[in-house]
C-alpha cells in the first residue's frame, strides 16, 4: 500500500500509466506488436525495437529541453536546428554518387554540432543578455531556421552516397542495436552525470524557481541561462545528424518538422512544469519513448499523419490542465470533501 502511495506522488506515474495504457492497445488490436525479430544481417526488427530506435532523436532533443523547461523559459526552435545541421553535414559530405565525400567525415560532423551549438549562441544571447521572451527569442529561429537550411542546400535534397554516414541512422555492421539508441544512451549517461555530480543540475532549478532571489545568492543566472540553451542546440545538433542519416539526404522543409512539440511534450509528460523548477530526467525520457509509442499506434491504427499533430496538441492540453494550480486546487478539494464524507458515515 505504501508502495502505491508513493507511485501515485511520484513525477513517473503520469508518463507509465499513459504508457502503459497505450501498450495495452496494441497489444489488444494491433496484430503482433510485440514480435521482434533478426534479421538476415543480424539486426533487431520489430515495433519495439522501431519505437526506441525513432525515439532516440526525441530522446536527445527533449533532454536539452528538460533543462530549458526547468529554467521557465522554451525553446521552440530545436525543429530547425535539426534541419540546419542535417543541411550542414550533408552539404560537406556531398551528393557525389561515387561515394566519395567532399570533406572529411569527421569535420562534417563537427560542422552540424557547432551548427546547433552556436544556434543555442544565439538563443541564448537573445534570452540571456537581452531579456526576451524566450517564446519569441526562439520563435525567431524558429522561423528563419528552415530558410538557413534552404539557402545552405540550395533549395535542392542533398542526397549522401558516402556509406558510413548511414551507420549514425542506422547500424554499425556487427552491432545489432541502432546507432542512435547507443547515442540517446550516452547522452542520458551525460545529463545524468551533469545533474548528480555537478552543481548544475540545482543552478537550474533554483533559477526556474526564482531568478531574483538565485542572482542575490550567489548564482549567475546569465550564465545559467545562457548554458540551457546552448546545450539545447547542441541537442539539436545530434538529432539533425540522426535524422539526415536515416533518410541518407538533407531535406530543409521536414528534416525536425514539428518535433519541437514532441520535445516539449515529452518533458511536460515526464512530470517537469512549463513555469520551471524541479526536473525530472527519467520522466523525460519515459515521456520520449511514450510519444512516439503513440505516433507508432497512430500509424498502426491508420490515423495519416497530418491529423496526428492534433492528436498531441489535445494530449498537452490535457497535461498544462491537470499540471495547473486551479486543477490541483479543484483536485485536493474534492479528495477533502471525499474524506470528510467517508468519515461522517463511518460515524453514523
Amino acid at each position: 500500500m505504501e508502495l502505491i502511495k508513493k507511485f501515485t506522488k511520484s513525477s513517473l506515474m503520469l508518463p507509465l500509466t499513459a504508457l502503459c495504457l497505450l501498450l495495452i492497445f496494441n497489444a489488444i488490436f494491433v496484430d503482433d506488436f510485440f514480435k521482434i525479430e533478426i534479421m538476415e544481417n543480424g539486426n533487431l526488427y520489430g515495433r519495439p525495437i522501431d519505437i526506441l530506435y525513432r525515439a532516440s532523436s526525441l530522446i536527445i532533443l527533449a533532454l536539452g529541453m528538460t533543462f530549458v523547461i526547468a529554467t521557465g523559459g522554451i525553446d521552440i526552435s530545436v525543429g530547425a536546428v535539426v534541419a540546419i545541421s542535417s543541411a550542414t553535414c550533408c552539404l560537406l559530405l556531398g551528393g557525389n554518387i561515387s561515394g566519395v565525400p567532399e570533406h572529411p567525415f569527421f569535420i562534417a560532423i563537427i560542422a552540424a554540432l557547432c551548427a546547433g551549438i552556436v544556434a543555442g549562441i544565439w538563443n541564448g544571447i537573445l534570452v540571456a543578455k537581452f531579456k526576451i521572451q524566450a517564446m519569441v527569442a526562439t520563435l525567431i529561429l524558429m522561423t528563419a531556421g528552415r530558410g538557413i537550411a534552404q539557402l545552405l542546400t540550395d533549395g535542392q535534397i542533398i542526397t549522401v552516397y558516402y556509406k558510413p554516414f548511414s551507420y549514425i541512422g542506422g547500424n554499425i555492421p556487427g552491432i545489432m542495436l541502432p546507432t542512435a539508441m547507443i547515442i540517446a544512451a550516452l547522452m542520458i549517461a551525460l545529463v545524468i552525470f551533469l545533474d548528480k555530480k555537478t552543481s548544475l543540475g540545482l543552478m537550474i532549478q533554483s533559477v526556474g524557481i526564482n531568478a531574483e532571489a538565485s542572482k542575490y545568492s550567489g548564482i549567475k543566472v546569465t550564465t545559467v541561462l545562457f548554458c540551457v540553451y546552448i546545450f539545447s542546440g547542441f541537442c539539436a545538433g545530434i538529432a539533425g545528424l540522426i535524422e539526415g542519416s536515416l533518410i541518407r539526404a538533407a531535406d530543409a522543409n521536414n528534416a525536425g518538422l514539428n518535433m519541437e512539440m514532441d520535445a516539449i511534450l515529452a518533458v511536460t509528460l515526464g512530470g517537469t512544469l512549463m513555469v520551471g523548477g524541479r526536473y525530472y530526467i527519467g520522466g523525460t525520457i519515459i515521456g520520449a519513448i511514450t510519444i512516439q509509442t503513440l505516433t507508432t499506434t497512430m500509424y498502426a491504427v491508420g490515423v495519416s499523419s497530418d491529423k496526428l499533430p492534433a492528436i498531441k496538441a489535445l494530449v498537452i492540453l490535457f497535461i498544462i490542465t491537470i499540471q495547473s494550480q486551479k486543477f490541483k486546487q479543484i483536485y485536493t478539494d474534492w479528495k477533502l470533501r471525499h474524506q470528510s464524507n467517508q468519515k461522517q458515515v463511518k460515524e453514523s
